[in-house]
């Protein structure tokens, strides 16, 4: 497992249990190993099944973990997505940990996967954002995976875009490529921001490799597909969410980037009962 991952079941802990959980270790006093259940109480797209298993592993180093349903599975109200065998005090230590990783990694999974279905363009690529939560990025995106989306680049050390600041500290698109370019290996690919047909023109000029359309109306888009004329791949960004997706699944856009897909996602309904 990813070493963020493990901080954040680490912080979790830190700053749940803290010193101790003083209701659970002074209710029960012995070993008693008991069996829970987690279920949907709604229909979602399961993620972030392996995470809630390594929250109980870490209590309970015996805990067996039984998947009863797959990562990226569909599950409906109901459902199990799981069964823990554990000890008694390390069940009810972990639930809240276990459900809130459960809870906002299936919520971006099911958000997703709704603009998924919604875009249904095999033609199209649906990009998740940076726009994520501080320190969570890594779990925020593997959920993005899990609900159909591809990954934009991890952070701004793994892919190269020149964005309106970038430009403004440059001068041009064209000088910010040809300094990138020239600073840069030549096996990476220069993605640039145009918020107008004359900063797409500079873009392909520059020979970009790819375009990003930034906050343009479909009007724009459409024109500005036609001036790319296929010279670059296209991205379309700015201000999409759910309402207003179909209206950029635009003939010659390769890409759509959305940051609602993981900051607009709610928790989604799961509950753990414990038999004893």
């Amino acid at each position: 497992m990813h070493q963020s991952i493990k901080h954040l079941i680490e912080l979790a802990f830190a700053e749940d249990i803290g010193a101790g959980d003083i209701t659970t270790d002074n209710l029960i006093q012995t070993d008693k190993k008991a069996e829970a259940v987690i279920i949907a109480k709604e229909p979602i797209i399961a993620a972030g099944l392996d995470i809630a298993k390594k929250v109980f592993l870490k209590l309970d180093c015996n805990a067996k973990f039984s998947h009863l349903a797959k990562e990226g599975d569909p599950v409906k109200t109901g459902d199990y997505l799981c069964k823990i065998n554990a000890n008694f005090k390390a069940l009810l230590t972990g639930e809240r940990t276990a459900l809130n990783f459960l809870q906002k990694l299936s919520g971006i999974a099911t958000n997703v996967k709704s603009y998924v279905r919604l875009l249904d363009n095999k033609n199209i690529k649906l990009l998740d954002t940076r726009k994520t939560t501080p320190g969570w990025r890594i779990a925020e995106k593997y959920a993005a995976r899990i609900g159909g989306a591809a990954n934009h680049r991890f952070g701004l050390f793994d892919g190269i875009l020149i964005k309106d600041n970038h430009i403004k500290a440059a001068g041009s698109i064209a000088d910010a490529i040809n300094i990138i370019r020239k600073n840069t290996s030549h096996l990476l690919k220069i993605e640039a921001e145009a918020s107008d047909r004359t900063q797409v023109k500079q873009a392909i000029e520059a020979k970009a490799d790819i375009i990003m359309l930034d906050n343009m109306k479909p009007d724009m888009i459409r024109d500005a597909v036609k001036i790319i004329n296929k010279r670059a791949l296209i991205e379309v960004s700015g201000g999409i969410n759910y309402a207003n997706l179909k209206e950029f699944a635009i003939e010659g856009v390769d890409f759509i980037s959305s940051g609602a897909l993981i900051h607009s996602a709610r928790f989604v309904d799961i509950s753990m009962d414990i038999s004893s």
